[in-house]
């Protein structure tokens, strides 16, 4: 998964998206950012201040404190504003350089600053940044409003958008002016006063409320972490996942084993925990996460909910999800659920016919009764074993974590698109557990920075995310230095340290996200890596995870932790062939939280919700996916996508990026597969390309015509490969 900061996914927007006249073809280029009018300014000893001296700009993280972020985010925010005063005031008329390239420029300290700051926060999350995450939303959010309410600047930005065609301007630059008019007017720039006073009001809520939830999930998630204090109950864990329990529990002041929880209502230990009334407590544990106490998140979604809609009539939409698909490719609500909804009918087949295995296996290990939640898991593990006699702890001894990262994902960045990584042990990084790497292109020339944080740790949000530091421009002459961040839990101390297949694939998954934004090759931050739709960031990155499993990629990183042989040509069809099983389960529990996304923003403003839990039973049954063993993999109360992330109304994109991914996939493997040729291909026709053209039309350039789903229904196993 993505995971854009604040600056990223919307004020930036702002730093880079103002007479009555008409615009003028380019002239004198504006002044860089920091040379704009005379404002407070940070004292020399905030290592924020100037860009930094290192590689690349990279943060000097031997230097950044917490207390230098607020100050640099006051005077960040007032260098700003100066900046965009000056732009909508300059009395000349509004050219494509002085209005849209000056704001590109705008804007410098405050991104800088929150690059930083918005990564540490969900890396290395600690009081004083949930604090100041708390105090700074809505200051960023008015901040915002105040940029893109800007009535003098949204003329010259219009009067610019409605002369595009006459202005000379290159394709990439009239996409520039294409994307900022959108922004302006989603923003409000085009409403009455009132409405827009209403907007801003709306604006600063929905930031408090969900900075809230997701605070109250961080907390939720640590306070509901399973305490056991007799081993026994352990029984199944592997000795590493043991371990790994009892230093949790250490660290938490506590006695016994700890057995946290990530951020999905699976658990990786349901799989492997013998004990089924412990198994109960964990799955129970994940499940109602967020329901009661201080950390109740029931009241704050449903505020969320109901505010986003009542933003949306605001701007003539039925719902929220009406406004929020309007910029992505999808377009509208219903073209979302009918996608979703195609999909049910065999996927509830699929789960279904799963579920029997289940119950078969179940019932001949002396278990009578219904399938729960918390016996699929583990009585799945038991049906893949009897399937392809695979035990799944001999498994993850092929899966050593310093090959999967080297002999793996660097060496399939290297056979697909020529780059080298070298470990820079010289430039800090922002906790020990996090690697830095120069990486090299294929002509040997230095072309970025790439940190490596895989490693579990208390006060690092669940699930896995790239990041950016220094995004790609050419207008502004910078270099990528990009994050790639997981949650991997540590080996004990002695313990080699071992990856699941999963977290294999994943590893892969955010490396797709990180050459996205290497290989980005265009002139405006705003458009540039990773700058684009929810239903498009995710295809580059579900892309990557295919090669995991090439028959080449994989005999070269499956390699025995004790033996160093490599992985049995049977033990890797075994691996192939289970790769495939459970999806049914997998599918179904994916649409579930999708639909249950479209449903909380299909809500009009007359919506009166009293319960959560009866709304999501209500949504799912509505469209067939109530089934009670296969809950939603994030119900509403620890849905942080959409309630505090940037998903909105989006979830929907993995699946629609999956489309364009398995398609890609086999046209390249249909057309050269593996080689620096077809990488190549890829490189140039999705990865550069950022935001710099219509999307579509972005991939039509790359394979010739628009996607299908036959892949993607071969991917998931719901149809059979021709």
């Amino acid at each position: 998964m993505l995971r854009k900061t604040l600056l990223a996914s919307s004020v930036v927007l702002a730093l880079a998206a103002c007479s009555d006249t008409t615009p003028t073809a380019q002239t004198a280029a504006a002044p860089a950012a920091e040379a704009a009018p005379q404002v407070a300014q940070l004292p020399d000893s905030n290592p924020l201040k100037n860009a930094s001296t290192l590689q690349y700009q990279a943060p000097d993280f031997s230097r950044i404190t917490d207390e230098h972020f607020k100050p640099a985010f006051e005077v960040g925010m007032a260098q700003h504003m100066a900046e965009i005063e000056a732009i909508a005031n300059n009395p000349e008329a509004p050219t494509f350089e002085n209005t849209l390239v000056a704001m590109e420029k705008s804007g410098a300290l405050l991104s800088r600053a929150a690059s930083v700051f918005y990564n540490l926060s969900s890396s290395t999350s600690n009081d004083a940044r949930r604090a100041l995450e708390t105090e700074m939303g809505p200051k960023f959010a008015e901040h915002q409003d105040n940029v893109y309410l800007n009535a003098k600047l949204f003329e010259r930005v219009k009067a610019i958008y409605d002369h595009r065609a006459e202005l000379g301007l290159d394709a990439e630059s009239i996409r520039l002016t294409e994307v900022t008019y959108e922004q302006f007017v989603r923003a409000g720039a085009d409403l009455s006063p009132e409405q827009k006073l209403k907007v801003r009001e709306l604006n600063k809520k929905l930031s408090e409320l969900t900075n809230q939830f997701g605070q109250n999930l961080l907390a939720a998630s640590q306070e509901s972490a399973v305490l056991v204090t007799d081993l026994a109950q352990l029984s199944g864990l592997s000795e590493g996942a043991i371990a790994s329990a009892k230093a949790a529990a250490e660290k938490a002041g506590k006695e016994g084993y700890l057995l946290t929880l990530t951020n999905t209502t699976r658990q990786s230990a349901l799989s492997s925990l013998d004990n089924r009334e412990l198994r109960q407590r964990l799955w129970e544990a994940s499940a109602f996460r967020a329901t009661s106490g201080e950390a109740d998140n029931q009241a704050v979604l449903i505020e969320i909910a109901q505010l986003r809609a009542e933003k949306a009539a605001l701007f003539g939409f039925d719902n929220w999800a009406g406004y929020k698909l309007q910029s992505q490719m999808a377009k509208d609500p219903n073209t979302v659920m009918d996608l979703l909804g195609s999909m049910v009918p065999k996927v509830v087949a699929n789960a279904n016919k799963e579920a029997e295995e289940i119950a078969a296996m179940m019932a001949a290990d002396g278990v009578e009764g219904e399938v729960k939640p918390w016996d699929w898991l583990y009585y799945a593990e038991k049906v893949r074993q009897q399937k392809f006699n695979l035990d799944a702890a001999e498994v993850a001894k092929y899966f050593v974590f310093d090959k999967v990262l080297e002999d793996g994902v660097f060496y399939t960045m290297e056979r697909q698109y020529g780059i080298t990584f070298k470990q820079r042990t010289d430039l800090p990084a922002y906790h020990p557990d996090v690697d830095v790497y120069e990486i090299f292109d294929k002509d040997g020339k230095s072309m970025a920075l790439f940190y490596a944080d895989y490693y579990a740790r208390e006060g690092k949000r669940g699930g896995a995310w790239m990041n950016v530091f220094v995004g790609q421009s050419h207008l502004l002459g910078t270099q990528p230095v990009i994050v790639n961040v997981m949650n991997i839990e540590k080996a004990g101390e002695g313990q080699p340290q071992l990856v699941s297949f999963d977290e294999a694939t994943t590893m892969f998954h955010e490396m797709g996200h990180a050459v996205h934004g290497l290989f980005s090759d265009v002139n405006y931050p705003s458009l540039a890596g990773t700058n684009v739709s929810r239903d498009f960031v995710e295809f580059p990155s579900t892309f990557q995870e295919d090669w995991a499993v090439h028959p080449e990629v994989i005999a070269n990183y499956a390699k025995h932790v004790e033996t160093g042989e490599p992985i049995p040509a049977d033990l890797l069809a075994k691996v192939m062939a289970a790769s495939k099983f459970n999806l049914g389960f997998d599918t179904l529990e994916y649409l579930s939280s999708a639909l249950l996304d479209m449903e909380w923003h299909a809500i009009g403003t007359d919506a009166k919700i009293d319960n959560v839990a009866d709304f999501e039973a209500e949504a799912l049954a509505k469209h067939g996916v109530d089934l009670a063993a296969i809950p939603p993999r994030y119900k509403s109360t620890y849905f942080a996508h959409i309630f505090a992330g940037g998903y909105s109304a989006g979830y929907y994109a993995y699946l629609w990026s999956e489309i364009l991914a398995a398609d890609a996939f086999a046209h390249i493997r249909d057309t050269g597969g593996l080689t620096r040729e077809r990488g190549q291909l890829f490189r140039d026709k999705i990865l550069s390309m950022g935001n710099s053209q219509d999307l579509m039309e972005t991939y039509k350039g790359f394979k010739g015509e628009e996607p299908t789903t036959e892949a993607l229904l071969i991917r998931r196993g719901i149809s059979l490969a021709k």
